[in-house]
């Protein structure tokens, strides 16, 4: 059995996602902050005979996030699919005139430094098996500056870049990088922003891998 992690797991997109590459077998890493929220998803998707477990780390902390990939790997099997998308901050998501430069620090750390911490973590792995899939979710401002979002304008603007650079590296390694950008908002019950819409989008960037970057809907003409 392989191992899904997925970065910024909660109730909605992230379980959507545990449950789509679950029910195709894969064993189900959930990252994020709070141990007893993972706890109960964990549980939840127990129930459903799925296998997961939680690991709470925060992805701007480099040490915590890199052991929560390696504890997971141990114990559930190694990372095959790494999915990257926890939710920004409100700090980010100000205007561009009042955003600070610790604002932008820590957008960089959370859309920066973490993807990078953990693909690196996972790459090895990936590299035995053979194959691999890291998979990057952003708001529309990954793609399109908004100067009312300014800090996840800029931060996720060198996660795009990141996320680019990946997937022309390492290809060659059968190891596919694409990205999923969702213009909208998360709207369970309306496709294509519900969150099992959105799975089944990223389960088909895994499986065809013949794209770097989807989008779950047209962009709007203007902002």
């Amino acid at each position: 059995m392989t191992t899904i992690a997925i970065v910024g797991a909660g109730t909605g997109l992230g379980a959507a996602i545990a449950r789509r590459f679950g029910t195709e077998g894969f064993a189900i890493a959930l990252i994020s902050r709070n141990q007893n929220k993972l706890d109960l998803l964990a549980e939840e998707l127990a129930a459903e005979g799925f296998t997961a477990r939680g690991y709470a780390a925060s992805v701007r902390d480099p040490e915590a996030l890199t052991a929560a990939l390696e504890q997971a790997a141990q114990e559930l099997g190694t990372i095959e699919v790494l999915e990257y998308s926890p939710l920004p901050q409100k700090e980010f998501l100000r205007p561009v005139l009042e955003t600070t430069v610790k604002d932008l620090a820590a957008a960089v750390e959370f859309s920066i430094y973490g993807p990078v911490t953990a693909v690196h973590q996972v790459l090895s792995g990936m590299r035995t098996l053979g194959r691999g899939t890291v998979l990057f979710v952003n708001g529309g401002s990954a793609v399109r500056p908004n100067p009312s979002v300014a800090g996840t304008s800029i931060a996720f603007a060198g996660e795009t870049a990141l996320a680019t650079m990946l997937h022309d590296t390492l290809g060659a390694e059968n190891i596919h990088v694409g990205q999923l950008i969702i213009p909208g908002a998360i709207d369970p019950g309306h496709p294509p922003n519900d969150p099992g819409a959105l799975a089944q989008r990223l389960w088909e960037h895994h499986t065809r891998r013949d794209t770097f970057r989807d989008y779950a809907e047209p962009f709007p003409t203007s902002q």
